[in-house]
């Protein structure tokens, strides 16, 4: 039986997030839910007693995925820059081909107080920045005096906000090589001179590897 409700509940979550991804949070219906996912009312209530209950647990899943696919670019052995570069591809690539991640992007803005269930989403995802530019910092990747929150913001809203854009303007399929322009513009604002090319490069190596067909 417990089996049986944890797949009951993964079920929901899923069908959940196709609508959530179809026509937002405001515009999704409980027995829309409920017909894509193939159960009944009772059960869908017996998880979830409410949308807003059920859209937090879609943001909550979203981001555990995430952020278990991005803690794969984490190695003390690579250097920070390389993978700030890589977690913003993963953003990218697991945002446009996760039906959850993908929710829980739109959730965390039209709920509008930017959570699920637990603390507030991108506190996590920036101290997870800046402490990866502190890092590149030390390891004398950024330009010396360069300030690590200041940095680490920077480049979270560069990925968080070229997907904002990606979405208002319906250019989602672009937006890997956006990532790729974007990184362009920034590294010689941020990188020593004699380093710019390869942390270019490496963005460049990250986008091939995007686009690179299943």
């Amino acid at each position: 039986m417990q089996k049986r409700a944890i797949a009951t509940r993964q079920t929901v979550l899923t069908a959940a997030a196709k609508v959530f991804n179809r026509v937002g949070y405001t515009e999704a219906a409980l027995h829309e839910i409920i017909a894509v996912a193939g159960v009944t009312k009772g059960s869908l209530y017996f998880h979830f007693s409410s949308k807003e209950q059920l859209a937090r647990a879609v943001i909550d899943e979203g981001c555990e995925r995430l952020n278990a696919v991005c803690s794969l670019q984490f190695d003390s052995r690579t250097p920070a820059l390389e993978t700030l570069i890589g977690i913003s591809y993963v953003m990218v690539d697991t945002a446009n081909n996760d039906d959850l991640i993908s929710a829980a992007f739109r959730l965390l803005n039209e709920i509008g107080d930017f959570r699920g269930t637990g603390p507030a989403v991108f506190d996590q995802w920036s101290s997870t920045f800046r402490a990866l530019a502190a890092r590149a910092v030390e390891e004398g990747d950024f330009r010396e005096g360069t300030d690590p929150d200041e940095a680490g913001r920077l480049l979270l809203e560069m990925a968080l906000g070229s997907r904002l854009v990606a979405v208002a303007t319906a250019t989602l399929a672009e937006l890997s090589e956006r990532m790729t322009t974007a990184w362009k513009v920034f590294l010689p604002g941020l990188v020593a001179n004699a380093k710019v090319e390869y942390f270019s490069q490496f963005a460049a190596r990250r986008l091939s590897s995007v686009l690179v067909p299943a």
